[in-house]
């Protein structure tokens, strides 16, 4: 029987490797709800956006400290969830970004020593109003510090309780390994689109074998799939991390 569009099936539950995590198969990156591409939505915007999105089957939520102004994207999502199931929900966010001036996208800094590890975590945690995170990610990879330091912190935030899965945002193969090797990391999460193939070399190959999950980001090419012209309504001055 057709499916008509107020009969909408929602996304299923599938795992996202191999630790027992299960997510909705189609996840929500809430980046854009603060300003990225675009402007800023005004906080209820944002809100009922989030929860038009739960309504539809949508329990997976991406989120950064970097994303938004001093964290905004994770107090809203926070707010957001004050108003949701937590235990229906799946919340991913990132840390290892420094950006000291938001208005200069080249002036960041990458950082991913213990001591800040756990500072961003805790940071996090405050921001988003919650007990733990269910999937935190290194947002990129800080080449000064050994990765096999940082995965044993979050390996540590693991104990605590505070983070339930760990996950690498644009790390090499041999940086995965090397985290898996210390922690098993869930999942990886990568630009994956019809133009950006790139990773399915090494990097799908890889997770493969180790039982990581993939979690595609600009699935659509940064909404030049998505069906609809939007370049006019992109404002002049945007952020691209």
């Amino acid at each position: 029987m057709a499916t008509t569009q107020t009969e909408l099936i929602p996304p299923p539950q599938v795992p996202l490797g191999t630790q027992g995590f299960q997510v909705s198969k189609l996840g929500f990156g809430c980046m854009g709800l603060t300003g990225a591409y675009n402007d800023p939505l005004p906080e209820q915007d944002g809100i009922s956006v989030i929860n038009y999105a739960f309504s539809k089957g949508v329990t997976f939520f991406d989120t950064a400290d970097i994303y938004g102004d001093s964290g905004a994207n994770e107090i809203l999502l926070g707010k957001a969830l004050k108003q949701l199931p937590r235990e229906k929900i799946q919340l991913a966010t990132k840390f290892g970004i420094s950006r000291r001036d938001v208005s200069r996208l080249a002036d960041v800094t990458i950082k991913g020593s213990p001591e800040y590890v756990r500072s961003c975590c805790e940071a996090s945690l405050k921001r988003l109003d919650v007990e733990y995170i269910d999937l935190y990610y290194q947002h990129r990879i800080d080449t000064s510090v050994s990765i096999e330091d940082t995965v044993g912190e979050l390996k540590k935030l693991v104990e605590e309780g505070k983070v339930k899965y760990i996950g690498l945002s644009e790390a090499s193969p041999d940086t995965i390994r090397r985290a898996h090797a210390v922690h098993p990391i869930t999942a990886v999460q990568i630009e994956w689109s019809l133009w950006t193939r790139d990773i399915e070399e090494e990097i799908v190959p890889l997770c493969r074998e180790l039982g990581i999950g993939i979690v595609p980001y600009s699935p659509l090419g940064r909404g030049f799939f998505g069906g609809k012209g939007v370049t006019e309504n992109v404002p002049a001055v945007s952020s691209l991390v």
